[in-house]
């Protein structure tokens, strides 16, 4: 786009469509400061399940081993509710979803002076309590329509596709990581069918639809295969704490182990692709701030060539 004749960029349909564009990913980068910090959260939740499990795999089990893996695993659960509650308005508990998405798998025109990196959002931005992560990604939706007629075969294609293929990453990654205020996240951008490049990402997004509505209703704590079967383990064994007598029957001892390694290799996944996870918000965190520097450019590059030259 920045290597086009930059005077299209103030007629129309392009004249619009670029400011939109350009908010659009102001928003995003709000989106990739909430989902660092779920990144975060996320960790803590790891942090807790691993001292269960450190407390739990030593052998025999007692009960000051069980009242520490209870304690850290209580903790674990209540901050899993609290932020479900807070950030999708869930009212329990429930069982796995399904389907998850896993650690390993892959599957107006701003000012001149506010396209520079160090004017933007820091990825250690904090958000404000009010912030909604749901309404963020739902005005990023707005006004963001596919082009219709003579539109279609000039720069304004390419400009939806990128705004909603942003939109949509913001979207899904909220929909994975717990971020702040997730209610009616389900309600997702509309693509039509009849785009071809679009088929894959519909199908994704119905995918991913579906099992938020699933997890809205059965209260899991996030899309991620990692925090659903952390949930459901943590539970399993907190079931096991209350009721512990000691000392530990054979046959009640081999089916903890066999929970207690789960968990162990559940935060083993976490330790390995949390990190990588990260790494790559900060990257799409920057891509996005160089683009927007990119097009922000040529933005001026229009304003100083539209200055009448005095005579």
């Amino acid at each position: 786009m920045s290597g086009r004749d930059p005077s299209q960029f103030s007629k129309p349909p392009l004249d619009r469509l670029i400011p939109d564009l350009m908010e659009r990913a102001v928003k995003a980068l709000d989106v990739c400061n909430a989902v660092t910090h779920g990144v975060e959260l996320v960790r803590h939740w790891q942090n807790l399940a691993q001292i269960a499990v450190d407390s739990l795999q030593q052998i025999p089990i007692g009960e000051g081993q069980v009242r520490r893996a209870r304690k850290a695993l209580g903790t674990l659960l209540t901050s899993m509710v609290i932020d479900d509650k807070e950030s999708a308005n869930a009212n329990s508990h429930g069982k796995l979803t399904e389907r998850s998405w896993s650690l390993g798998r892959r599957g107006g025109a701003a000012a001149s002076k506010d396209r520079t990196a160090p004017n933007f959002r820091s990825l250690s931005w904090s958000v404000a309590k009010s912030w909604s992560a749901a309404k963020q990604v739902h005005a990023m939706s707005t006004n963001l329509s596919a082009p219709r007629g003579n539109e279609s075969t000039g720069l304004a294609t390419p400009v939806y596709i990128m705004s909603t293929i942003l939109v949509f990453v913001m979207w899904a990654l909220v929909a994975a990581i717990p971020c702040q205020e997730r209610a009616g996240l389900s309600a997702h951008l509309s693509v039509p069918k009849q785009l071809g490049w679009a088929q894959p990402m519909i199908g994704l997004q119905e995918k991913i639809g579906e099992d938020w509505k699933k997890k809205e209703k059965k209260g899991s704590a996030g899309l991620l295969e990692e925090i659903q079967r952390m949930e459901k383990v943590a539970q399993s064994l907190v079931e096991f704490a209350d009721a512990f007598v000691f000392p530990l029957e054979e046959d009640k001892a081999v089916e903890v182990g066999v929970q207690v390694a789960e968990l162990a290799e559940i935060c083993q996944k976490m330790e390995e692709g949390l990190g990588p996870l990260q790494q790559q918000v900060r990257e799409v965190f920057h891509r996005i701030v160089r683009s927007r520097t990119e097009v922000l450019d040529v933005l001026d590059q229009v304003s100083k060539s539209s200055i009448p030259v005095p005579y």
